[in-house]
């Protein structure tokens, strides 16, 4: 079974789509989704406290700063905006799959789990998320 998940995203931040996988899924197998694009990651993290995502965006941003900042000089892939190269940094140190065991029709996800789709660039995108259940 395939489908492909499509996320709208307002700019860099993480965008919880648990409730679209959820609904999709069925049976019993295992699942993973795949993000295809180069500046946007996946994560499963919790999903009570909002805080926690902001102190997510806010710990990447920090430790990848945009190329105006001067500590970012040595890069040179800046012409697609200073937000380029480190979202593209930001995806190789995230996941960009997921593996999630489904049982029952139910993904397998602890209490305050959900699923994060981690957009880090500034301008608004549509990411699709590839989806298979094995």
């Amino acid at each position: 079974m395939q489908t492909e998940f499509t996320i709208s995203t307002q700019g860099q931040g993480l965008y919880a789509f648990t409730r679209d996988v959820a609904d999709w899924v069925s049976g019993t197998g295992l699942l993973t989704l795949f993000v295809r694009h180069t500046s946007a990651s996946l994560l499963i993290q919790e999903n009570a406290d909002p805080e926690v995502q902001t102190d997510l965006l806010a710990y990447f941003r920090r430790l990848v700063p945009p190329t105006t900042d001067p500590s970012m000089a040595y890069l040179t892939h800046t012409y697609e905006g200073p937000d380029d190269m480190p979202a593209h940094i930001k995806s190789a140190l995230l996941p960009v799959s997921l593996s999630i065991p489904v049982i029952d029709g139910r993904m397998v996800l602890g209490t305050w789990q959900g699923i994060y789709l981690f957009e880090h660039r500034d301008a608004p995108h549509r990411r699709k998320v590839a989806a298979l259940l094995t």
